[in-house]
Formats: structure tokens, C-alpha cells, sequence
């Protein structure tokens, strides 16, 4: 049986060829057996000529000729087998590189504290195959900018706290209400007392990050808890960067710190919760919109799970969080 003769060139030749259809002329070209190389794609026989066909129509050309007793490369055909081979090749390195999910970097803010770890440990523990990677940038907001140019892809603080314009290509899931407690220098006036009422602050001046551009979402939760009370907010000193510097910075200035209870213990000072209200601080998981990731998958499912055993999202009757975070808790749900 002659061949046909050469098929017109198509004016979107090579404009987009779908590599499945040259895997079915590649499969072809090396079987040179339709029903032979059918078998091996784990396709219908009249599926794979369709394909050889139809990628025929698309290059303009014809690739086999076909005859009762066998199946013959064209010249054309037989220039197309080194490159759909490359381009085959490049697709299989290019899905197998992503099998394997990149690392996911996680945000914990800083290594004392203990709500992101947790949560980051225990998705650990539910996706072993996936490598997630802590970082640490020392606040929410200084970590936003770092989540939406892409190099970070989660991170743990106030959502509320960040700008507008920031939070517009952010997302976020409300993790804990974590109650807000005070850092003391040993000899304080209050250092004795296990707990410290909100009021028997007035007329302290409280550390709370002023004037660190990557915690300011800290510092408007300290202005707002402390409006009305007589409580002022230190203003802006150099960040104590390590337990050597903190433990010299109170030392020098003895000035109380507003912290967490979760607060590492830190030499020469003591640690107490605060009450009459407790002052809580809402930690959510915080991420770029349209982030997919298996580890994500999971910090998503262990903050969840965490939250609900240990009572994090329940709220004591006197807590107090601000009314910014309310109605924007309200507007997620």
C-alpha cells in the first residue's frame, strides 16, 4: 500500500502539542505496532490512532506509513522521535521533581514560644514524608512582607494587627486565645503576687515592642488593653536581641514587659498571668492566598487538633480581646 502523500503544514504547527500525544507516537515509532504499543500505553487501539492522528493534523505531516503487513517511520517521523524523547524527558524530571514537595517554611516568630511549635511538631508528626522548616522572624508583621513576596509560606501572630492592605493577600485560621501575662524584675512591687491584675498597673510604663517595625500589631494590642487604665507603653528602645541582652536590658531599666504565659523564664525575672480581665492575645495560622502544600495540609489539621484538646479557642467569661479582632473574627466565620 503506497503512502498518502504529505499532509499540508498547519499555520499553528508546533504552536502547542499536548505531550500525551507524543508519547502515543513515540510509542508507535518504538513498537513500530499500533496493537503492540496500545498494550504497552494501557489504551484502546482506536484511542492511540486517534491520538497518532490527530498529532499528524497538528505538525502538518505525516509520521508512519501503514500497510496490512507493518508500520514504517516517514522521514518526518522519523526527525520527530529525538525530540518528543527530550521533550518526554523533560516532562517526566519535571513531575518528578514535584512529587516530592519543597520544604515548607514555617514562621514561629521566635524559638521560645510555644503555640506555633506545638503546632508545627505535631504536623510533623502527621505528614513525616513532608519536610517543614522553622523559621523565626521575630513578628507577624515583619513576616507578612516575607509571606507575600513568597519566600516564607507560614506564619503565627495577630491578624488584626497588620495593615489593610497587607492583610488583603493574606489568609488566616484562628488557632488560640493565648492569655497575655507580665514580665516582672525580681523586687518588683507586684513580683510577689501570683497573678497581677490589669489595674494594678496603673502608673507603670510597659515594654511592648514600641518602635520595633516587625511586632507593631504587639504594640496596638498593648495601647488598646491599656487605654483607660493608666498604663503607659515604654516608648521605643533598642530590641534585646538573646537572654544575656533581655536579662541586662531589665536589669538596667526594670521595666515591666508585656508577654504571653507561654514566655520563656528568663533570669532575674518573674513571669505572672494577668487577670481582672484576662487579656487574651489571638494567634492565628497565617498564610499567602493560593498557597498549596501537603505540609500545609497538615499544620492546618494539627492546629485544629491541638486547639480543640488543649481548650484554645475557648474563652474565659472575663476575657478581653480587642474589638477590631471580634469583628474580624466574626467576618471569617
Amino acid at each position: 500500500m503506497p503512502s498518502t502523500p504529505s499532509m499540508p503544514r498547519s499555520p499553528l504547527a508546533s504552536a502547542h502539542v499536548d505531550p500525551r500525544l507524543l508519547r502515543a507516537f513515540l510509542a508507535v515509532a518504538e513498537e513500530l505496532h499500533f496493537t503492540r504499543a496500545a498494550a504497552r500505553l494501557y489504551v484502546a487501539q482506536q484511542a492511540l490512532s486517534r491520538d497518532v492522528r490527530r498529532l499528524e493534523r497538528e505538525l502538518g505531516a505525516e509520521l508512519f506509513v501503514r500497510t496490512t503487513r507493518q508500520v514504517t517511520l516517514t522521514a518526518d517521523g522519523e526527525r520527530l522521535v529525538p525530540y518528543a524523547r527530550q521533550v518526554l524527558a523533560a516532562q517526566d524530571e519535571l513531575l518528578a521533581a514535584f512529587r516530592q514537595a519543597r520544604p515548607l517554611l514555617v514562621d514561629l516568630n521566635s524559638p521560645g514560644l510555644v503555640t506555633g511549635r506545638r503546632v508545627l511538631h505535631r504536623a510533623r508528626e502527621l505528614a513525616p514524608e513532608q519536610e517543614l522548616m522553622a523559621r523565626y522572624e521575630s513578628g507577624l508583621a515583619g513576616a507578612a512582607g516575607e509571606l507575600l513576596a513568597g519566600r516564607l509560606d507560614v506564619s503565627f501572630g495577630r491578624f488584626a494587627g497588620l495593615e489593610p492592605g497587607v492583610r488583603a493577600g493574606l489568609d488566616h485560621q484562628l488557632v488560640r486565645y493565648e492569655p497575655m501575662a507580665v514580665v516582672l524584675p525580681e523586687g518588683h512591687r507586684l513580683a510577689s503576687l501570683a497573678e497581677v491584675p490589669v489595674e494594678a498597673l496603673a502608673g507603670e510604663t510597659v515594654y511592648a515592642g514600641a518602635g520595633n517595625p516587625r511586632t507593631p500589631e504587639w504594640t496596638d494590642l498593648a495601647r488598646r488593653l491599656f487605654e483607660g487604665r493608666g498604663i503607659e507603653v515604654a516608648p521605643p528602645a533598642p530590641m534585646a536581641v538573646g537572654e544575656e541582652e533581655f536579662e541586662w536590658v531589665m536589669a538596667k531599666a526594670r521595666t515591666p514587659v508585656l508577654a504571653v504565659v507561654g514566655f520563656p523564664a528568663m533570669p532575674g525575672t518573674v513571669l505572672r498571668p494577668l487577670v481582672d480581665p484576662v487579656p487574651l492575645s489571638p494567634v492565628s495560622l497565617v498564610w499567602r492566598k493560593g498557597l498549596v502544600h501537603p505540609g500545609f495540609d497538615a499544620l492546618r489539621r494539627a492546629a485544629v487538633e491541638i486547639g480543640s484538646a488543649c481548650g484554645w479557642l475557648r474563652r474565659p467569661v472575663n476575657g478581653w480581646i480587642p474589638a477590631i479582632d471580634v469583628d474580624m473574627l466574626k467576618r471569617k466565620k
